[in-house]
């Protein structure tokens, strides 16, 4: 089992990352005020810890994990190769609907580290919401195969 560590907002593209301690998240809206939550495929992007650690010591920089610009920070979870499953965070469930691409301004923030979070989907996962909620720091993580091992029926 994980654990969240970090949630982060931007209120606009290319706007500063804002952390907070709890979120509400809506089948909507995605995480409230996150200007991106109404896209669908993509309402919430998640990075793993394991993951921006490797990506970060192969470019030989330590940088916080909203370089990235994620929505959530776990760690104790791979999200590598988990298309289609399902993200039990707290009582929150998304669907992982594939690995995050990074572009090219990741290589704004440092030279290399577009190239190194391709690889083995050290990006990070593109959510949608199944079952909304509140989430806060330190709510437990687990990945599920099915929405009814999630504990919830698929919309």
């Amino acid at each position: 089992m994980g654990k969240l560590l970090g949630i982060a907002l931007k209120k606009a593209s290319r706007e500063p990352m804002i952390i907070v301690n709890e979120a509400h998240v809506t089948i909507n809206d995605g995480i409230e005020n996150d200007y991106k939550g109404s896209i669908k495929k993509r309402q919430i992007t998640v990075l793993a810890r394991e993951a921006w650690d490797e990506a970060c010591a192969d470019i030989k920089k330590i940088l916080p994990w909203t370089s990235r610009r994620a929505n959530l920070f776990i760690e104790g979870v791979s999200l590598f190769d988990t298309k289609d499953a399902f993200l039990r965070i707290g009582s929150v469930v998304l669907k992982i609907n594939g690995k995050t691409t990074p572009c090219w301004r990741m290589d704004e923030i440092a030279h290399g580290l577009m190239g190194s979070l391709e690889s083995f989907w050290r990006c990070g996962v593109k959510c949608s919401v199944i079952k909304g909620g509140i989430i806060s720091i330190g709510d437990d993580v687990t990945i599920c195969q099915t929405a009814e091992i999630a504990g919830i029926a698929e919309e």
